[in-house]
């Protein structure tokens, strides 16, 4: 088994000044580490447990397979702040009939984003 020490998703999108502007301001994550310089330098996000890199320049947008779970405390407070923040919001939020509360948003290339929130009767909260 491949012993894993860290990981993080790599991101090559194809205008990385706006998405830097999405993921930074709109989506206000905060920044791990900046390197390079130029449009097309890197900047890596804090993404809850893991790491989001946005670097490099892409000729066409990320695999349409590609998507992002992102875990929130407060789903709804999280749809009035992105909304006011312009974000393209694809799907307010909504309980899933598997109970976990989603909304849907997408980056500057299209990217699909579900913002999740675990409520506190969810199986995922249960501590035997």
């Amino acid at each position: 088994m491949v012993h894993v020490l860290g990981s993080r998703i790599l991101l090559r999108p194809t205008d990385p000044e706006l998405s830097r502007a999405f993921y930074g301001g709109t989506l206000g994550l905060a920044v791990y580490r900046e390197f390079g310089t130029g449009p097309e330098r890197g900047t890596v996000y804090f993404l809850g447990g893991g790491f989001l890199e946005v670097s490099g320049r892409a000729d066409v947008p990320p695999a349409p397979g590609l998507r992002l779970w992102l875990q929130v405390a407060d789903v709804e407070a999280a749809h009035r702040e992105l909304r006011e923040r312009g974000a393209e919001v694809l799907r307010p939020p909504r309980r899933e009939p598997w109970g976990l509360i989603e909304m849907w948003i997408a980056d500057p290339d299209g990217v699909r984003i579900v913002v999740v929130e675990v409520p506190a009767d969810h199986p995922l909260r249960f501590r035997p």
